[in-house]
């Protein structure tokens, strides 16, 4: 009965998106009005748009004038007309959804409409990409567009400085990766004055590949961390104790699917034989399980994670010395990403490198608690139906699937199953041969960079024997029927033979030339073995790309020093066009790109963003899977049943099983997986709920420190609640003054206050009361205020005491951010005796944050009354590091050479020698820690600021 209704009313998607293509006609319709416009006077709808919005219109009363306005603009500055299906899935957006769209569809032009849109507010739209690469041209590509339209176009790549950043914030639209974004907002609370704090209120933003920052990258926090002290030796003795140990299986338990292992009873106490005869364990302690050993445990646990869960060239790869990580959803090497909790220490002791010093959380946040400090967040990619739930329940934006601008006749084949690694490698290399024989493009994804060399090497020396022709023999002429019962016995077959099959490698070592791999992957005949394809930010085009090739044609011009003429580029432009076109019809008729898939992911989206490379704009195109029994995916839940059921019906070796019933059985394994990891995702978020909570209260309390001019209230209110706090600890409200500890009060005050009050003599006075007693220490702590006031001045004592409360609520954060973790690691137990993690944890996490108020509250009073005020230079900052475990990138994105002083900007003793007055007028106010107004990306304290 649902599924009739469906037939005749269609679903709630094909109902929402025929309400979009209903105002895409009312946009058309004003297509003729904008066409007959001057440039001139098209740019001047912008400022109408403006003038309108301030006068109490919303951006949805302008919408169809505004998009109309940018796909005329994008006509006549791309040559590229937004198709209807573009500006339904760019309504979509605006309303803060998330546009699935089929690869090739054009989602980056999607974006230019709805940006443009919001953009006319003043409050600035974020389009974040999953790359540096992918934000630096799109923000030239489209930002050709929004400039043409009068509007300011930013990007935010590594190596800026911080007035870079700033202008880049300032403008109306911004191009960047998450990783800047969320890192810029860490940092944006770590400084200490407001004007060196790059970011805007968070209005807007378009995500693109959506599903792979928001659902993906969101499995690890962004951490800004900086070092902690060298425990090297300590992870390579254990590396080598683990070494030893597992090498009897029986000593640990190995879960695949949960991405554990942990030591069995025996395997535990044999660790505890060996670390107890090398003299390993802590001071008067005899178990491994012994408190004082908590952190020999710690690096038991990740030593034997990293020697049996982490494999070479599948989430790592050695080079230059370093254990590099493998995004498993990307394939990319991610440089400068690195394990937390002492695990990557591990791995490296693992493989014999240099093991770096582990790092200490300053300031984390999640990706989804970044993304949803937006006030309107939207996103595209071509697959996010897997997981529309997922977004609905955590960033509560709907997915809506935007119908393909031709129809897909793409043919997606059964998967086949075979019962071995080898049998299915000898079927894939024949598949390849088939295809590369007849001139068709093929796409060969696999899940790690072991599988594709292992590929690589096969196809190398591979000798194939390929049916290029049959026809029917002259006795079998009106005999068809007989003909096909007997088989190749009645045709004439003609073969090609060969040995290596030519072929481009595309994993995390060939990174830097990705896109143009990529790029000749729809070459005829072309044979392209890839890790997985997400985010690649290149189309593969039959018959090749023509922005690859004239990009590679101007960088050899470049090489051999040869002017680059416009003639000489468009008559090149030209040759180009027509040689593609020629190779595209050879691709078209072999019959498009073939992608064939090694095995399939945990997750759907990432076979189907595989498949989804083939077919694009009505172009023919096929994808089928091969399997075996060995695979990951296979072998976890269904491996041994299956091969059981194959050897019981006598499939014979190199024979596969294909129907469209095992298809919808390994779906079902992989929701399975799906509905897990979605479940750890979502426990994980409701733990870090608690601690967002904080971080916002933290943040906003220091960003009203910052702005205050004068704080002098609010550290008086700090003393004086410090002041109570104190007495009411030592002489409590209803206690007798025998019970007094006058003792313990006067040691208290003397350290932080400062104070050397007759403390003892106040107290044996008959009929004293402790508020009497704190209203004394009240006004002896504002007279020796009042002489600290004296010594230094009022202007610099503004400015010690906001410099001291921000020092002490960053130091006080750190702090609480390690208890934080400590916390997470052991709540879990609580489940034991029948509580309630998560709610224990709420308690708990709240209990220490009243403590850090407390604690603040004493700090800083201490700070203030007892320092010694001696004025010099601050010393300099360690180097901190940033990090995001999981992040789609091949960049180091992270990474910021410092930037070189221009000629004639002062430098070392010429420097410091500078008097005041020689500064430029209004230099003297600028901040220690703001750019040099002279432009040489350095802080002022470092240049014309670095005075004697």
């Amino acid at each position: 009965m649902l599924g009739f209704a469906k037939k005749l009313f269609g679903s709630s998607n094909d109902r929402k998106v025929k309400g979009f293509m209903a105002q895409v006609q009312k946009i058309n319709a004003l297509e003729p009005k904008f066409a007959a416009l001057s440039d001139g006077e098209l740019r001047m709808m912008t400022d109408a748009f403006k003038d309108r919005l301030e006068k109490g219109e919303t951006t949805d009363q302008i919408l169809n004038e505004a998009f109309a306005v940018a796909r005329e603009a994008s006509k006549r500055v791309l040559g590229q007309r937004q198709y209807d299906v573009q500006l339904a899935g760019g309504m979509i957006l605006d309303e803060g959804g998330i546009a699935e769209m089929r690869t090739g569809e054009g989602k980056t032009l999607v974006a230019i409409a709805p940006a443009y849109l919001n953009a006319l507010t003043g409050k600035g739209v974020h389009v974040i990409t999953v790359n540096d690469y992918l934000a630096r041209r799109d923000a030239e590509w489209m930002g050709r567009v929004y400039r043409f339209l009068g509007l300011e176009v930013g990007v935010i790549v590594n190596g800026l400085s911080q007035g870079q950043r700033q202008a880049a914030y300032a403008a109306d639209i911004t191009y960047g990766t998450n990783n800047e974004f969320g890192f810029d907002y860490l940092r944006d609370n770590l400084v200490y004055d407001r004007r060196e704090m790059v970011q805007r209120p968070h209005h807007f933003a378009i995500v693109d590949e959506v599903d792979s920052i928001l659902i993906d990258e969101a499995r690890t926090p962004l951490i800004i961390s900086g070092p902690t002290e060298d425990r090297s030796d300590l992870y390579l003795i254990v590396d080598g104790i683990i070494k030893e140990l597992i090498q009897d299986k029986s000593t640990y338990d190995l879960d695949e699917k949960q991405r554990q292992a942990l030591l069995t009873e025996e395997g535990s106490e044999k660790i505890e034989e060996i670390l107890e005869a090398r003299g390993l364990f802590a001071a008067d302690t005899t178990g491994l399980y012994d408190a004082a050993n908590i952190t020999l445990v710690h690096h038991i646990n990740q030593a034997l994670r990293a020697n049996t869960l982490y494999t070479r060239d599948k989430d790592y790869i050695i080079r230059s010395g370093e254990v590099m990580l493998i995004d498993e959803f990307t394939g990319r090497m991610m440089q400068g990403r690195r394990l937390s909790e002492g695990l990557h220490q591990a791995i490296e002791a693992k493989e014999g490198v240099k093991i770096q010093p582990e790092n200490q959380t300053l300031a984390s946040v999640t990706i989804q608690n970044y993304f949803r400090l937006y006030e309107k967040l939207s996103g595209m990619t071509g697959t996010a139906a897997t997981e529309a739930q997922e977004f609905l329940d955590i960033y509560k934006m709907d997915v809506l699937e935007v119908p393909t601008h031709r129809p897909v006749i793409r043919i997606d084949h059964d998967d086949e199953v075979y019962r071995t690694f080898d049998e299915k490698n000898r079927a894939i290399a024949h598949q390849i041969a088939q295809c590369h024989v007849k001139g068709q493009p093929i796409l060969v994804g696999t899940v790690s960079i072991e599988k594709s060399e292992t590929l690589s090497e096969l196809l190398q020396t591979y000798e194939y024997k390929v049916e290029t022709g049959r026809t029917l023999k002259p006795a079998y002429v009106g005999r068809e029927k007989e003909a096909q019962k007997l088989g190749d016995e009645a045709y004439d077959i003609t073969y090609a033979t060969g040995r290596g099959i030519p072929h481009n490698v595309l994993n995390a070592r060939q990174h830097e030339q990705e896109a143009f791999i990529v790029a000749d992957a729809g070459l005829p005949g072309a044979v392209t073995i890839a890790t997985n394809m997400a985010g690649r930010g290149t189309d593969i085009q039959l018959g090749g790309n023509l922005e690859m090739r004239m990009q590679r044609w101007r960088q050899d011009q470049r090489n051999m020093a040869i002017e680059i003429t416009p003639e000489a580029e468009a008559a090149v432009e030209a040759q180009y066009r027509a040689e593609i076109e020629e190779r595209r019809q050879v691709s078209l008729a072999a019959g498009g790109l073939f992608v064939l898939g090694t095995e399939r992911h945990e997750s759907r989206r990432i076979d189907n963003q595989l498949r989804g490379r083939t077919g694009r704009q009505g172009d023919p195109g096929t994808s089928k899977f091969f399997l075996c029994c060995e695979d990951d995916l296979l072998r976890i839940f269904a491996g041994d049943r299956l091969d059981s059921i194959m050897r019981s019906f006598g499939v014979a070796e190199g024979e596969a099983i294909t129907h469209p019933w095992l298809n919808r059985a390994i779906e079902t394994a992989q929701k399975r997986v799906e509905t897990r990891n979605y479940d750890i995702r979502k426990n994980l978020l409701k733990y870090d709920d608690v601690v967002n909570d904080q971080r916002k209260a933290v943040f906003e309390q220091r960003q009203e420190f910052m702005d205050a001019e004068d704080s002098s209230e609010l550290i008086t209110e700090f003393r004086n609640d410090a002041i109570h706090d104190l007495v009411e600890r030592f002489m409590p409200p209803k206690a007798y003054a025998e019970q007094w500890d006058i003792d313990g009060l006067n040691e208290k005050v003397k350290s932080t206050l400062g104070l050397d009050v007759p403390l003892h003599d106040w107290a044996a006075e008959e009929g004293v009361s402790n508020e009497e007693v704190e209203e004394r220490l009240l006004a002896a702590a504002d007279a020796r205020v009042a002489e600290r006031l004296g010594q230094i001045g009022d202007a610099q004592m503004r400015g010690l005491e906001k410099q001291f409360l921000l020092q002490m609520i960053d130091m006080q954060w750190r702090e609480h951010l390690v208890h934080l973790d400590h916390l997470r690691g052991v709540i879990g137990l609580r489940g034991y005796g029948q509580r309630d993690p998560l709610n224990e944890y709420k308690t708990e996490a709240f209990s220490l944050f009243e403590s850090l108020l407390y604690d603040l509250r004493h700090n800083v009073t201490r700070w203030l009354m007892t320092v010694e005020f001696r004025f010099q230079p601050p010393p300099e900052l360690p180097e901190f590091q940033e990090i995001h475990l999981n992040p789609g990138t091949g960049e180091n994105e992270m990474a910021n050479p410092a930037a070189q002083a221009p000629e004639g900007v002062l430098q070392g003793d010429d420097r410091a020698r500078l008097p005041v007055e020689a500064l430029p007028p209004g230099w003297q106010r600028t901040s220690r820690n703001a750019d040099c107004p002279c432009g040489s990306g350095r802080k002022f304290k470092h240049c014309h600021g670095a005075l004697v």
